[in-house]
């Protein structure tokens, strides 16, 4: 089975397409969390009436504390042997299940790319830190924490997955549908919340080994690139 695990924050008027799209995936053997955060619309209600109509999906409300916590609650509320985490306003191509299954056979997690809604041209590179566009065996994952109280929580989730020495396999794929919303978290500049992430990894980065040091310090130059492109 494939745990799906949609974190929801005021997505109404994206949350029925990403939850059709996951419930039309060529791989039946999947089940769906959607971890509603406190939402304020309609978000809720749209997830209880999927809920109703197929058995698969399930519905983890929660006071509203964050994307992070969503996403540790639903990885303690499922049971897939296999995870993989969509954001709320992003699709997936009904392959996406199949494709990555059929690529784990000896490595932790497997990579693909992703689509933009906007640009409709596939990017066959990866997105560095997100969590999204990739499978893990929940074993690889198990022992991680999404940290709460940070805006970029993906940065320091990949940095401990990688810290694990996880082996990856990356595939020619792009069937990871990203939706350019700028109401998004992250859509938004928030100076503040870089350097807390940014002082973060230099702290991981003072205990590591001298490999765990170099992967750090190269995931904070590529993040300090970032930002400043942005």
């Amino acid at each position: 089975m494939i745990s799906i695990i949609v974190p929801i924050f005021n997505a109404e008027h994206y949350l029925k397409a990403c939850v059709e799209s996951l419930l039309a995936q060529t791989y039946p053997d999947i089940e769906i969390a959607l971890v509603d955060d406190g939402s304020t619309d309609g978000s809720l209600a749209i997830a209880k009436t999927f809920a109703k109509q197929d058995k698969r999906v399930l519905v983890l409300p929660q006071p509203h504390a964050g994307q992070s916590v969503a996403r540790n609650l639903g990885m303690a509320k499922t049971h897939g042997e296999y995870i993989a985490f969509v954001d709320a306003d992003d699709l997936l191509e009904p392959d996406w299940c199949e494709r990555h299954l059929s690529a784990i056979d000896g490595v932790d997690y497997v990579q693909s790319g992703y689509t933009r809604t906007k640009a409709k041209t596939p990017c066959h590179q990866y997105q560095f830190t997100s969590p999204c566009m990739r499978l893990y065996r929940r074993e690889t994952i198990a022992r991680l924490q999404f940290a709460p109280g940070f805006i970029y929580e993906d940065v320091l989730f990949s940095a401990d997955l990688w810290l694990r020495n996880a082996c990856c396999q990356r595939i020619d794929y792009a069937g990871y549908i990203y939706t350019a919303n700028p109401t998004s978290t992250t859509s938004v500049p928030h100076p503040e919340a870089r350097k807390a992430v940014v002082r973060a990894l230099q702290d991981k980065a003072k205990g590591a080994s001298l490999r765990g040091k170099l992967i750090l310090w190269y995931t904070i130059l590529r993040l300090q690139l970032h930002f400043i492109l942005r």
